[in-house]
């Protein structure tokens, strides 16, 4: 990948030209700074005074004369255009401190920019530094290191306690755990036994596992994601910035004001008093200004704005994507029901199952342990206790024999006798080799889920919500009941959630809220990407702002940033055209000379700036749900 970053409307701004941009606000303030210390000692001629803007101007003025040449010649005449225009125009009226603000405003205006391009390197470089580089391979009794390319299908790999899985595979010997929630979207660990599919990427927890490689690593799972986040990154959507959509139409109307004023007076000081007057400040400081505080007022309320960009988009959002796991829920199982088939109650089945899972490390151990401390439910002395792989889980409680296992492993007798598998994931109890309790499990749905769903029609106008998870239909359908979405798109993987993504932001902005790895292509691919928690440094970086405390609420309060800096940032640049169109007219029919124009328009910017600052405080309403 080249040394460029990714511009936020799809071009790309050279490494080499960003530290230029700098070097011209260090050179434009230095200069000004000199000028005024030269001006006010009274010693020194006005010709020296001015050697250091003549400098700055040349400077940061003779690449912008290519840059001119090139707009112009792709017709693309924004804010930046008139700008030059006007450096040019300050000049050969020997207004150099004029000509020399505007190359600070211009350059700094574009280091901002720079500030807010997509940082596609990086978010690759963090996918690729999770995949591990080496593979224990075992061959002929002995285990040797090698490199994650050499691996090939069929070969015995063993992935040790702590490791990340270096290619899909099926397990052959061990049992362990892995922690796939990253890559899949389930909120649950995964128990691994012999015959058990792995993939690459996920987390192997506290036991070795023998496992066969069944693709190669660059046919793996995790190697398919960077792919398709390569992808996303080199196809990112096209977005105008607001001063360019702003000085579309300005740019025109103030160069044919300025040529009126010349050709009916036959003056080009008029020209260029006009040029003077229209000199787009409020587009290029404004703005800037407006984002830069409520990137500040975000990073106080735990919002980290990563892409400036997203606060200009957020406010214009017509379609809101939803993952599930970690998003909507807390990404934890709790049990939700517990059905009886013999004279015990349910807090005699939770207590049984309570005292046998203290020794078990299963996911839903803890879920069934948390329930049992809630309803005060007193564990009771367990012994011989074990758990082979693919048995389920068995101990002596009060001298009775228990088990603990899967619907799968029931006899068929004893299977018909439970309801029919339902959305979330149970286990039974089996009491003596009777069938005694069913424990059913469902990942929680945040509290705040239903209302902050209801209120994001009326309250900030998005159309449509939809629900776009890996996990299980039945299970995605169940929380889309809860919360109150109808449009419900399960099983996906990260491909698929990226055509979905790309095909709905051809139709308007998107918004796509998620927290595993699994959801970064499709936050690349969404108009905006919010990450919801530092569950994952990968999801993080492929965002465009991310939620430090997991909650909507967090979520409404930067939607209502975004509107605010909207709403001001309009204000500013909007209101300081409008007053610098006065000061055009005025200027066209020679009530305005150059130099009042130039005056005139820092009393525009200084208004501009000053209302631009106000988005740095909060709005009366950060939460409306």
């Amino acid at each position: 990948m080249s040394k460029a970053t990714v511009h936020a409307g799809g071009s790309t701004i050279p490494e080499g030209r960003r530290a230029w941009n700098t070097f011209c606000v260090i050179l434009s303030i230095a200069a000004i700074l000199l000028y005024f210390l030269l001006h006010y000692a009274s010693h020194f001629e006005s010709r020296i005074q001015h050697i250091p803007l003549w400098l700055a101007t040349a400077v940061g003025g003779i690449p912008l004369v290519f840059d001119l040449s090139r707009q112009a010649i792709r017709k693309q005449f924004g804010a930046d255009f008139l700008a030059g225009l006007s450096i040019v125009t300050a000049s050969l009226m020997g207004q150099y401190l004029i000509a020399t603000i505007i190359v600070l405003m211009l350059s700094g205006g574009q280091g901002l920019e720079a500030f807010a391009t997509r940082r596609a390197s990086s978010v690759l470089n963090a996918l690729a530094r999770r995949l591990p580089n080496v593979a224990h391979r075992f061959e002929n009794g002995l285990t040797e290191e090698i490199a994650v390319d050499e691996i090939r299908i069929g070969d015995h790999l063993i992935v040790f306690p702590h490791e990340i899985c270096p290619v899909d595979g099926t397990v052959e010997a061990g049992t362990g755990t892995m922690d796939e929630s990253f890559l899949t979207g389930e909120p649950f660990r995964i128990r691994k036994v012999t015959g058990s599919q792995v993939i690459s990427g996920a987390l192997n927890e506290d036991s070795a596992l023998s496992i066969v490689a069944d693709k190669l690593a660059i046919d793996s799972r995790y190697s398919r994601i960077m792919q398709v986040m390569q992808a996303a990154e080199n196809d990112p959507p096209r977005i105008r910035r607001m001063a360019d959509q702003l000085g579309a139409w300005y740019t025109p109307i103030a160069l044919a004001i300025a040529l009126t004023g010349w050709l009916a007076s036959g003056d080009p000081d008029r020209f260029l008093a006009v040029l003077v007057i229209a000199t787009p400040c409020p587009l290029l400081l404004a703005i800037p200004i407006s984002v830069i505080g409520a990137i500040s007022l975000s990073a106080k309320r735990g919002i980290v704005i990563k892409k400036p960009v997203v606060l200009e988009q957020i406010g214009k959002i017509q379609t809101m994507f939803f993952d599930k796991t970690g998003t909507l829920t807390y990404g934890e199982p709790t049990v939700t029901g517990i059905l009886c088939f013999s004279d015990a109650d349910a807090n005699e089945i939770l207590g049984l199952a309570a005292s046998l899972e203290q020794y078990s490390k299963h996911p839903l151990a803890r879920a069934i342990l948390d329930t049992a401390q809630q309803r005060q439910i007193s564990l009771r002395p367990v012994s011989n206790i074990s758990e082979k792989p693919g048995e389920g889980l068995r101990g002596i409680v009060d001298g009775r024999n228990i088990m603990i296992t899967g619907r799968r492993r029931l006899t068929p007798e004893m299977g018909m006798l439970l309801p029919p598998q339902s959305s979330g994931m149970d286990c039974v109890l089996i009491v003596e080799g009777r069938l005694s309790g069913l424990i059913q499990f469902h990942d929680r749905p945040r509290n705040e889920g239903r209302p902050f769903i209801r209120h994001l029609k009326p309250k900030h106008h998005i159309r449509r919500l939809i629900i776009l998870s890996g996990d299980r239909d039945s299970e995605v359908k169940h929380l889309a009941e809860i919360v109150g979405i109808e449009d419900v798109r399960s099983n996906q993987t990260p491909e698929q959630k990226v055509s979905i993504v790309r095909e709905e932001t051809r139709n308007g902005p998107t918004l796509y809220l998620g927290d595993g790895i699994n959801d970064a292509p499709a936050m690349m691919a969404a108009t905006v990407g919010v990450a919801f928690g530092q569950n994952s440094d990968i999801t993080a970086e492929a965002a465009g702002a991310v939620i430090l405390e997991p909650s909507l609420g967090k979520v409404d309060e930067l939607l209502h940033i975004g509107m605010q800096m909207r709403r001001i940032a309009l204000q500013s640049a909007v209101g300081g055209m409008v007053l610098s169109s006065v000061g055009m007219i005025a200027a066209v029919l020679g009530l305005l000379p150059p130099l009042v124009g130039a005056i005139g328009q820092e009393v525009i910017d200084l208004l501009a700036v000053l209302n631009a600052v106000r988005a740095s405080i909060p709005p009366r309403e950060l939460q409306d749900f």
